[in-house]
């Protein structure tokens, strides 16, 4: 079975080559990455094997755990970076799992599949989105204070993650960001799963990821990573102090 799904990502994968770029060498495969910072090394990899530096405005960062790994990008490709502060719209019961996410402006995705499945209410939606968006703004002013987003109209734009799950957090920063002025967004990841690709596929100008894995049984991000855990409000605090310290972000 495992050789037969190796072939039905691959064949799959070979359809949408044309704006989805992966190592084919860890297709499929568990606790390729030490931690973040590796995970953001090779994701930088692909990059410049790629060539899309050339053109590249800046690195976005979300919060918090795409931050070590924006980090490490901007740093080997010696490109501004940034913070987009969208989050994912969490399930009460369950605080490591969303069904859908939000952006700053308000701009929101949700999973209706997983929406109806879970059996929640049009006014359990909303109550669920306002108490993201909250926390939304809330990061907004602790990690970005009154910077705005104007200066990312008209600029090539890399929105990067530690990992990629459901692909609704990414869907929104991408969406979010075009309704801004982008002129390209493109997404980048260490790692995600196939499903995600295939709703990003038509919003993205290109999808990098290094690690690509199936999700028929389920995925985990930290699945990709030996060491992982959340990041808190200071640690991406420090990131942000060093990146300026550095001239990588403004």
């Amino acid at each position: 079975m495992g050789e037969e799904l190796f072939y039905i990502v691959r064949k799959y994968l070979s359809k949408i080559k044309d704006k989805v770029t992966y190592y084919d060498h860890l297709l499929e495969l568990k606790y390729v990455f030490k931690d973040r910072a590796e995970g953001g090394n090779v994701l930088a990899n692909l990059l410049i094997e790629s060539r899309i530096t050339e053109t590249l405005d800046y690195i976005l960062a979300i919060p918090r755990g795409g931050l070590p790994v924006a980090y490490n990008v901007a740093k080997k490709l010696n490109v501004k970076m940034d913070i987009v502060t969208v989050r994912k719209v969490l399930i009460p019961w369950n605080t490591e799992a969303g069904y859908g996410a939000v952006a700053p402006d308000g701009t929101v995705e949700i999973n209706e599949v997983l929406r109806e499945h879970l059996g929640f209410t049009g006014e359990e939606v909303k109550e669920h989105v306002q108490i993201t968006l909250s926390e939304v703004l809330r990061r907004e002013k602790l990690f970005r204070g009154s910077k705005g987003y104007d200066v990312f109209r008209n600029k090539n734009i890399i929105v990067v993650d530690d990992g990629i799950a459901s692909g609704y957090t990414m869907l929104v920063a991408v969406k979010f960001l075009r309704n801004i002025g982008a002129s390209k967004v493109y997404v980048g990841a260490p790692t995600a799963s196939l499903s995600s690709i295939k709703l990003l596929y038509p919003y993205a100008d290109h999808i990098y990821v290094p690690n690509i894995r199936s999700d028929f049984w389920g995925f985990a991000v930290a699945e990709a990573y030996i060491k992982w855990y959340d990041l808190t409000d200071e640690e991406v605090l420090t990131i942000i102090n060093k990146a300026k310290s550095e001239n990588l972000m403004d």
